[in-house]
């Protein structure tokens, strides 16, 4: 009988997707050509996964799925989603770090940081900032198709003058428009009391089908969604990787993983310092750090795996 009911539930959400299909080139691309990327168009066409993510978002109605569609697809064609690149935005956010991924929970969904001590609300930035939000998120659903996020938004030390309200909802709106079943979970770490209100107002965005997935935690707290392996000193973990750029930091280390991630020599680290410091004159409105670690399968394969010879290197590494 759960077999059955199984089959008629695909069945359902085949007619479904097939539905939106047939509906959106109907209603929206009659007369609306131009308003979309005809590359998006044609992926909605291809891909069930992206279809069924809309209808699963929008709890199966066809007509809320449809009108999701549109503006996220008009969003992507204003923005030229498809097309950013680290050509296309501008080389002093990759350097500085104040929005970036990194890490796992401890559900193994990767971490989206947003460091809001180092966000300034600046009308002449802030629509590089939001297609550089873009870019990542973009990126990462290219790499890892179908995996969820965890935002984390880390408010150690931030005040109401780094709350620009409009860049918030833009972030809301990626993960409840934009980006359809991407969000995992959205932490807010260490909030200063003053801004409750301002919160309050963001709980109201984010709507019923995501508002269980806010969770505020103080520094004590953070463990209870992250391992300290995967959390700076400040936030009480064990996390020791600084970022600097260029290179584009990715997760695909190629060198042996310990617990704390890839093995690098003394002077490897020297090296790293010595490029963070030459950064902190950096004048911008982010500056940060960016650390980077393991991908996500290689994440997993090291909780797993205990050879005799990682834990001699991870040991020695220690030692050193």
């Amino acid at each position: 009988m759960a077999e059955l009911d199984q089959h008629e539930g695909e069945q359902d959400l085949e007619k479904k997707i097939e539905e939106t299909r047939q509906r959106f080139k109907n209603e929206f691309l009659q007369d609306s050509t131009e308003k979309y990327d005809s590359r998006d168009v044609e992926r909605l066409q291809k891909d069930d996964a992206l279809v069924e993510g809309y209808l699963t978002w929008r709890l199966h109605v066809v007509d809320e799925a449809l009108k999701m569609i549109d503006e996220s697809f008009q969003w992507r064609k204003e923005f030229g989603v498809n097309d950013l690149s680290e050509n296309s935005i501008p080389k002093w956010m990759f350097e500085t770090g104040a929005v970036y991924l990194h890490g796992y929970d401890k559900e193994g969904n990767k971490l989206f940081w947003f460091k809001v001590k180092l966000h300034i609300k600046d009308a002449k930035t802030i629509l590089d900032k939001k297609k550089y939000v873009a870019f990542w998120l973009e990126r990462y659903a290219k790499k890892e198709p179908g995996m969820p996020l965890t935002v984390v938004f880390d408010m150690s030390e931030s005040g109401l003058s780094n709350i620009d309200m409009d860049f918030v909802n833009y972030v809301i709106n990626c993960f409840k428009v934009y980006y359809p079943k991407f969000l995992s979970k959205m932490i807010i770490v260490d909030m200063p009391w003053i801004m409750n209100a301002a919160w309050r107002i963001v709980k109201s965005w984010l709507g019923p089908e995501a508002i269980s997935k806010l969770k505020f935690a103080s520094k004590a707290e953070v463990q209870t969604f992250i391992d300290p392996e995967y959390l700076p000193p400040y936030l009480g973990g064990t996390d020791p990787f600084k970022y600097s750029y260029p290179p584009l930091p990715d997760d695909d280390f190629q060198t042996p993983i310990c617990d704390n991630g890839p093995i690098v020599s003394e002077d490897e680290i020297e090296s790293k310092d010595s490029e963070m410091e030459g950064k902190d004159t950096l004048e911008s409105s982010f500056n940060s750090e960016i650390a980077v670690k393991p991908k996500k399968s290689a994440w997993k394969w090291m909780k797993s795996i205990k050879g005799s010879s990682q834990d001699s290197a991870c040991h020695q590494e220690m030692s050193a």
